[in-house]
């Protein structure tokens, strides 16, 4: 499969032309910095890192070869204004590369922690260090950060990455959003620290997100973030680097949302767990998490056989996620010949209400278990197979099942072979669904749905909900409906 698809260059440039002429007078102050073949600036390196201010872009255009350039950013945009690095695509749609292999760090930069990324935001002598806020990173393709790859350093020595180095490294910013970018190759394609609360409402929508970690290690991953206000949306993660043995999506943030996003591959397609931070912790979002909408695809011998973690992995529960887990109209789809375990809760303090779901394996029902052993789960509405187990090593904590979960031999996909996961007409799982709990409205109402790939579109309503991440139409409405969403600017506007 091909994992390199760029996300609509329309939709993004629609955006940000947007809000730019909504900035009005800040914009008009503003500079852009064209880089690339032709234009006025041959290397990124030559952009003023140290001096952009609000309403300033980098214009990255795409070449036949790729810039070997690293650099940070720790400069602050605005609301109306944001600081924008967008790659401007080439004649077949192609990104600009960014590869971190024998890469040099822009000059008149120094920061520390080089070795952890190959863009990196926040943690700096030049800029002064400061809170990086309003940021837009868009349209790149990044790459390469990662041992035994070297790079050379702000002071022209020659240094290897870590292990554990990102495509982006956030050491710490506020309003950042990581936008239609294809990140692979990397020890974790995305990381972020929370640096005490202080990075915050953190936006990855529309990337494709693919071919990270390090070969035996369970601890790099496709994306690895903490923070305050982290939303998932629109993303394509595909297979670890092969031989890696990280999750697809890990995750130690408060205020999770992880919604509209095909999941595929991974020791777990989500590990969501536990921070370190006492301030995280504190939020009161730390003890609601919100999983909806999305694909997640668990291959056969791929990995823990569990689809997804709530809770910790730091060893004190007192700092675990002890609240709950809201997974709702999810397409969970398992070809292992195996057991398949949807949830691990970490402890019994753990909870979750699964509703809406398909939770579809191709191995016999009995294949599927909803808990590892501890915690309490609410089902009301899924979709499976017959002959689900409880656990398949022993159940500690609690199932509530309230009689009303769907079983059939097919979910009713248009084309499973084809990974098309969409309904087709009189299918069980056709408006046999239930309304959302209270929790979840009115922020995270199920509004839109996964459109392949990476972006979505309006969620058809007629008043019921279907089970799973796509809600059934007919083939006539869906085309209109669709082809409104593109004309509109509502595929994959936020």
């Amino acid at each position: 499969m091909v994992y390199n698809e760029p996300m609509k260059t329309l939709r993004v440039l629609a955006t940000t032309f947007l809000l730019v002429a909504l900035a009005g007078p800040a914009a008009a102050a503003a500079s852009d910095y064209s880089v690339g073949p032709g234009q006025a600036l041959a290397s990124i390196g030559e952009v003023p890192w140290a001096a952009l201010g609000p309403g300033d872009r980098v214009l990255i255009h795409w070449r036949p070869t790729p810039y070997r350039e690293k650099w940070v950013i720790n400069r602050r945009g605005t609301a109306a204004a944001p600081i924008v690095i967008r790659g401007v695509p080439g004649p077949q749609g192609q990104l600009p590369v960014i590869d971190g292999r024998d890469a040099v760090t822009a000059p008149g930069l120094n920061f520390w922690n080089e070795e952890r990324g190959l863009i990196k935001i926040g943690g700096s002598n030049t800029p002064p260090d400061g809170l990086p806020a309003h940021i837009v990173i868009e349209q790149l393709e990044l790459r390469s950060a990662r041992p035994p790859f070297t790079f050379e350093d702000d002071g022209g020595s020659q240094s290897t990455y870590v292990d554990n180095a990102a495509s982006i490294y956030i050491e710490k910013g506020e309003h950042l959003v990581i936008r239609g970018c294809i990140i692979h190759d990397s020890g974790n394609g995305v990381f972020s620290g929370d640096f005490d609360g202080q990075t915050r409402d953190l936006v990855l929508d529309g990337n494709s997100i693919h071919g990270n970690g390090n070969i035996g290690s369970a601890f790099h991953h496709n994306t690895y973030l903490s923070g305050i206000g982290v939303v998932y949306q629109n993303n394509r993660f595909g297979p670890l680097r092969a031989g890696a043995d990280g999750n697809s999506l890990k995750d130690r943030s408060a205020g999770l949302v992880v919604r509209y996003n095909w999941l595929e591959g991974g020791n777990r397609q989500l590990d969501l767990v536990d921070s370190n931070s006492a301030t995280v912790i504190a939020e009161p979002s730390y003890r609601s998490t919100f999983v909806y909408g999305n694909v997640l695809i668990e291959p056969d011998g791929d990995g823990n056989s569990q689809i997804e973690h709530y809770g910790g992995d730091g060893g004190d529960p007192g700092n675990y996620r002890q609240g709950t887990l809201h997974f709702y109209n999810n397409t969970v789809v398992s070809t292992r010949a195996g057991n398949t375990t949807l949830l691990r809760l970490s402890t019994e303090a753990e909870s979750a209400d699964v509703r809406n779901n398909i939770l579809y394996v191709t191995a016999a029902g009995d294949r599927l278990a909803m808990l590892a052993a501890a915690g309490t789960l609410d089902l009301s509405h899924n979709w499976t197979k017959p002959g689900w187990r409880d656990s398949h090593s022993g159940l500690t904590g609690i199932i509530n099942d309230d009689g009303t979960n769907i079983t059939g031999t097919d979910p009713g996909f248009a084309d499973e072979p084809m990974q098309d996961y969409a309904l087709l007409s009189g299918a069980d799982t056709v408006d046999a669904c239930t309304t959302l709990l209270p929790e979840a409205l009115p922020a995270n109402d199920l509004l839109r749905q996964y459109f392949k790939h990476q972006a979505s579109v309006p969620r058809p309503s007629d008043g019921a909900f279907d089970a799973g991440a796509f809600e059934y139409c007919p083939e006539m409405t869906c085309g209109l409906l669709f082809e409104d969403g593109f004309e509109s600017g509502e595929l994959s506007a936020w």
